[in-house]
């Protein structure tokens, strides 16, 4: 794994030291790598959030940027989750299509091709992949750099990583997940919060050997500036339809375990990931309401057209770590309606990595002994993750 940057600026270019210094991403330092793209032909795996600020202040998409170089062949682009323009719902088939500013062929990597073919991959030099994450176990980017990860190292194709920064990179917490319960939800065994940018968790995928058959992935991060793992760092452009904003990635850790439950998170609204409840019940802590409906992003949204009763949290605080209690609380509620559908369904393990949080839930195991289980295990984690940091 390469990083590029001179040993002898490391000092200059510390990711910590002026604090106050805006944020350069990996995509925007175009000195660092468009050299190295030049006289190729390569692959771009992109969406929405894939933008390079240039240095008249002016914002462009990289696969526009690229393409418009005559010394570089982009030869097409692959799309996550989410699709190239980032409208799909979660879960939804994202199709092949051509781009229409671009003419360029899209190629969707989710669906039933979750991993570029080795036909998709011919005569291609170099894979550049620039998406921003979350830091979440169970947010699919980090799937889908796997898998191109992987394909690329058996095709001995090198990738070029634009690093991007972590929004929930302060932090470390939740259960590792079990091999058992490996999916395209969670592939790896680390925590449900990893602490990590795209970068470094690329370089731990290839340094713990995660790859098939321990392939290795010719990998180079083009790193961020002006980082640390305390960085505030507001995305400019949202990841994903339903993370619409700051307060809904912060909270979006915790609440995404509801995904696995008959309780909303407001899909269907404008305050998806800010907002829980379910139409089962009202208690006298839910005091807030709303109907979700189709709209972009959840063209179906759970318990649609059904008013649901529950809490408003965008005046919650910055999370420091996953907060269990509404879980816990809802779960509860449940228990005392004498509700007849089930609370968990089986997409809860797959997100929780785990069987034994919903065992302890359902019996009544405290918040405090929950987070208890987890330290031995995420104190292992701490130790492998220090290995690939790239910031402090």
């Amino acid at each position: 794994m390469q990083v590029c940057l001179a040993q002898d600026s490391r000092k200059k270019e510390s990711l910590s030291y002026i604090k106050e210094e805006v944020i350069v991403t990996g995509a925007d330092r175009v000195g660092l790598y468009i050299d190295k793209l030049k006289n190729k032909t390569i692959a771009i795996v992109a969406n929405q959030t894939s933008i390079i600020k240039l240095a008249n202040k002016q914002e462009e998409h990289i696969v526009d940027y690229l393409h418009a170089n005559k010394q570089i062949n982009v030869a097409k682009v692959f799309a996550p989750e989410h699709g190239f323009r980032g409208k799909a719902d979660a879960g939804e088939t994202v199709k092949d299509g051509i781009d229409q500013k671009t003419k360029l062929p899209i190629i969707s990597l989710y669906g039933k091709n979750k991993k570029p073919y080795p036909s998709q991959l011919k005569n291609i030099d170099v894979v550049v992949f620039d998406i921003q994450d979350v830091g979440a176990r169970f947010y699919t980017y980090i799937s889908t750099l796997h898998y191109v990860m992987e394909a690329c190292a058996a095709a001995k194709i090198p990738v070029l990583l634009l690093d991007r920064p972590n929004p929930n990179g302060a932090y470390i917490d939740g259960p590792i997940l079990e091999n058992k319960h490996k999916s395209f939800v969670g592939m790896h065994p680390v925590p449900i919060v990893y602490g990590m940018t795209i970068g470094e968790y690329g370089t731990m995928i290839n340094g713990e050997k995660w790859l098939d058959k321990a392939l290795h992935c010719d990998l180079t991060v083009i790193p961020l500036k002006n980082y640390n793992h305390n960085s505030s760092y507001n995305l400019p452009i949202k990841p994903s339809p339903n993370l619409p904003n700051a307060k809904a990635i912060e909270l979006y850790p915790s609440l995404c375990f509801f995904e696995g439950t008959n309780v909303s998170v407001g899909r269907g609204t404008d305050k998806q990931f800010q907002i829980i409840g379910t139409p089962a019940y009202k208690i006298a802590s839910h005091n807030f309401a709303f109907t979700p409906k189709p709209n972009e992003g959840a063209k179906y949204p759970k318990h649609e057209n059904l008013e649901c009763y529950g809490l408003d949290l965008r005046k919650e605080e910055k999370p420091n770590k996953i907060e269990l209690k509404w879980l816990v609380q809802f779960y509860k509620a449940h228990q005392e309606n004498n509700e007849d559908t089930p609370f968990f369904n089986a997409f809860f393990t797959k997100l929780a990595g785990t069987k034994k949080l919903q065992q302890q839930i359902e019996s009544n195991t405290s918040v405090t002994e929950i987070r208890s289980s987890w330290e031995k295990e995420l104190n292992l984690f701490k130790v492998i993750r220090k290995k690939y940091l790239l910031y402090k």
